[in-house]
């Protein structure tokens, strides 16, 4: 990874390799619908590995989430949103993102990756938030953060739509991707 700056401090960062810890994280997505509200959902498998370099700038991070275990506390939706109007989950059954460099912007930070959903593969950036590390009742290191980014999901190809008779469409094109994320550094 190439880094922007020469050396970022955070207080209680550690460099290693960090597992995502599945019981304090959520993937999750919201989507406009009817044009007048948004529906959230997330997926209940993921995976993702951090590692952190000595220098934040120049750490990196691969993730995968089952589409399977897509939900949205409504099985018929589910169930549509396996298929091929959407994510095709038996062809594609991941949607996967891999890191390409972390910057800082504005005093913020970045998060740069490809993102694959459904066979294609996409430049995205997410806004990523420390939340801060410490240690757990069980001696674990821990380190949280929140990471968010918004995609065309007409972009990957997920393109169904149905057109309303009051005017407009069933779903809007922009989805927000939100991360909860809590991992704790591999010993």
């Amino acid at each position: 990874m190439t880094s922007t700056a020469t050396t970022i401090e955070i207080p209680g960062y550690r460099a290693g390799t960090w597992k995502v810890d599945n019981s304090h994280s959520e993937v999750g997505f919201s989507i406009r619908h009817l044009m007048i509200s948004k529906v959230k959902g997330k997926f209940e498998r993921f995976d993702a590995t951090f590692v952190t370099a000595e220098n934040p700038l120049d750490s990196s991070v691969t993730a995968s989430a089952e589409v399977a275990s897509i939900t949205t506390n409504e099985p018929n939706r589910d169930a549509h949103l396996r298929t091929g109007d959407f994510f095709e989950a038996e062809t594609h059954p991941t949607i996967d993102f891999v890191s390409t460099g972390v910057r800082v912007d504005g005093g913020d930070f970045k998060v740069d990756g490809d993102l694959t959903i459904r066979g294609t593969t996409k430049a995205v950036t997410f806004d990523f938030d420390f939340g801060g590390f410490g240690g757990d009742p069980y001696g674990n290191y821990k380190g949280g953060a929140t990471a968010k980014t918004v995609i065309n999901r007409e972009d990957f190809g997920l393109s169904y739509n149905a057109a309303l008779e009051t005017g407009g469409v069933l779903l809007g094109d922009q989805v927000t991707i939100t991360l909860e994320l809590q991992a704790a550094l591999e010993q």
